[in-house]
């Protein structure tokens, strides 16, 4: 398995050759990092993770230019399953388990993308200590799952083919509070053993929050990114993705109609 670091450049990809997805995307995810990537429905997310894992053409997609590394070894142009095994596995948007497998049926699928497959054992163990109501519904249908354990699964599969770089896209969509602070935690659990993230995730406070470095897309280019840090201290990011300054223009928009509403009674008193 390859270490290093990720390196996106200069990345455009287009589908069908009509609709440019991506227009020159570059970005890097350091060994041990959790670099997050934030954005609007249709900014071009799910398309960067997809150039990355090599599952663009099942999508009609294709890279026009730029490329992907893993260290010293390229990427870009290998097979999905090619791709899992230097090292990048991605757990899609949507649970996507394999319903009619058991439990233990699909963490062994995962097993499966792995170039060596000695430390199998290993790695459903470590699996398992990061979710523990694996090792008991490991017999049930991953179908019957609630959807917070298909989301466990889904990450527990892909940690089966040993990957030094996880691409996460969207883990916590559609869960509850309660189990999408779980999923948080295990992510940030996961980078803690060592290996390197990529998360895309709608919720930009969690994101911000579990990242050390960030990029903004927009229709496709990236516009912003630096520190997560300071990405969540700009006023534009605040403003377009976590509400904060939405909610002070809206109680400035508040006062000014409390102020036009009582203005006229003003006036008949002092007329």
């Amino acid at each position: 398995m390859a270490n290093g670091t990720l390196e996106v450049r200069d990345l455009s990809v287009s589908y069908g050759r009509a609709v440019r997805a991506l227009r020159g995307v570059s970005l890097e995810v350091p060994a041990g990092s959790v670099t997050a990537v934030l954005g609007a429905n249709g900014a071009g997310k799910t398309t960067l993770l997809r150039a990355i894992s090599g599952t663009l053409p099942f999508h009609r997609g294709a890279v026009e230019s730029g490329g992907v590394r893993l260290g010293d070894r390229t990427l870009s142009g290998l097979r999905p399953a090619a791709v899992v095994a230097a090292g990048v596995v991605q757990v899609p948007e949507g649970r996507r388990v394999f319903g009619r497998l058991t439990v233990e049926e699909n963490l062994r699928a995962g097993a499966l993308g792995a170039r060596d497959r000695s430390g199998t054992a290993k790695s459903r163990a470590r699996v398992l200590e990061l979710f523990p109501i694996l090792a008991e519904r490991a017999g049930q249908r991953a179908g019957l799952l609630s959807g917070g354990e298909q989301q466990m699964l889904a990450i527990g599969r892909a940690l089966m083919a040993r990957p030094s770089v996880l691409l996460l896209d969207e883990p916590t969509l559609g869960l509850a509070p309660l189990m999408a602070e779980r999923i948080a935690e295990t992510i940030t659990e996961i980078n803690r053993q060592g290996t390197a993230i990529l998360l895309i995730e709608q919720n930009a406070a969690l994101a911000l929050e579990l990242s050390s470095t960030a990029h903004v897309l927009e229709v496709g280019a990236v516009t912003l990114h630096g520190p997560s840090a300071e990405l969540a201290a700009s006023d534009e990011v605040r403003r377009r993705y976590l509400g904060v300054a939405d909610d002070d223009a809206a109680a400035d928009a508040a006062e000014a109609e409390r102020t036009a509403d009582t203005a006229p009674t003003l006036e008949r008193w002092t007329g």
